[in-house]
């Protein structure tokens, strides 16, 4: 049975009925005797850090006696215990029914791993709860790999009519896959901090602090026209001094004031206007996977990623204005809906 990390053998007590004739189980012993006590500790400690080397040396101690005959600390066997809750840590990602998740918010990002990227989707509920929704993996962020993605989404349940409002870091290839599977109508709001950076880096330093804070200051209006038009007027700027800048800035620039156009409160747009909820969860992807040395193919980078995704979700809290995602709701659902339902005909749908 699984006692402090390790198997240790038991001499196994029987119950018997009254009279003698059948064996009564014992739910005590059933649940020690199984291996997901001891699987579930190896996950436990690796994600924490622990090598599979070192896993022995931090089990309790149970004397020497019982130390002697125990058995499943060496390391292939703490290495065969991880890659099987792994594998189930996947299956459970890749399979989880989301025919009843409501969506506000749906965030795409890349984790290059190996020279492999990795596509994750991050789902925000209208309750503000953040929800690891799945991962495909490819030799790039492009849009074969993220429209693989979003069509097993919508395979597992997920409804394309919620009028989802997509947070991506500006790449092409996730606009795309957006347009092909969610359709043209679907809400697209471009990293804000990806589109900063991209400016940034084509500008000398004594540049970029200040163009970061007249780009900072339009994003922080909540009139979209006026901050759109503040935008064009710092491109036209830039043309004269850096073209470069100037183009980046003009890429998908009215996309980086979408939660404002759907009228989302200031609160809410400090998370939505960036795609930071999904690269905390991939900081803690990263941070499981720091003791990896070496890869073994494609199993293995995918089961370590839903593994960490998993603990991410742990860790999570509702995002920060969550209480105003109501109102969001029913401007995303107008901005998707046909043109003959009105806002009223909306918020009732919403409702309901």
């Amino acid at each position: 049975m699984t006692l402090g990390g390790r198997r240790v053998p038991v001499k196994r007590q029987r119950m018997r009925s009254p009279d003698g004739g059948q064996e009564l189980p014992l739910r005590s012993y059933e649940h020690f005797a199984s291996r997901d006590p001891l699987t579930d500790l190896v996950l436990e400690r690796i994600v924490a850090g622990v090598s599979c080397r070192s896993y022995e040396r931090t089990n309790e101690p149970v004397g020497c006696e019982v130390e002697a005959e125990s058995k499943s600390t060496s390391k292939s066997a703490v290495s065969r215990a991880f890659v099987e809750r792994t594998r189930t840590a996947l299956g459970e990602l890749m399979s989880r029914r989301l025919d009843d998740v409501r969506l506000a918010a749906l965030m795409i990002d890349g984790i290059d791993l190996e020279e492999r990227t990795h596509v994750v989707a991050l789902g925000i509920t209208t309750e503000g709860v953040k929800v690891p929704l799945g991962l495909w993996e490819g030799s790039t962020e492009d849009a074969t790999v993220a429209r693989a993605l979003l069509c097993d989404l919508v395979d597992r349940g997920l409804d394309p009519e919620q009028g989802i409002l997509f947070v991506i870091d500006g790449a092409q290839a996730l606009r795309k896959a957006i347009r092909e599977v969610f359709g043209e109508r679907a809400p697209v709001q471009r990293c804000q901090r990806h589109q900063e950076r991209n400016v940034i880096d084509h500008l000398h330093e004594q540049e970029q602090q200040i163009v970061r804070g007249r780009m900072r200051a339009a994003w922080a209006l909540d009139d979209h026209e006026r901050a759109i038009e503040r935008l064009r007027i710092l491109a036209r700027e830039l043309d004269r001094s850096c073209p470069g800048a100037a183009a980046s800035l003009r890429e998908g620039l009215e996309e980086t004031v979408t939660v404002q156009r759907l009228g989302a409160s200031e609160r809410l747009r400090r998370t939505l206007s960036s795609t930071n909820p999904a690269e905390s969860m991939i900081e803690i992807v990263r941070r499981i996977q720091r003791n990896v040395k070496r890869w073994q193919g494609g199993d293995m980078r995918l089961r370590w990623t839903a593994a960490g995704m998993l603990e991410a979700e742990r860790q999570f809290r509702r995002i920060i204005g969550y209480r105003d995602l109501a109102r969001l709701a029913v401007e995303r659902e107008v901005a998707t809906a046909p043109t003959q339902l009105t806002r009223r005909e909306v918020t009732e749908t919403v409702r309901v």
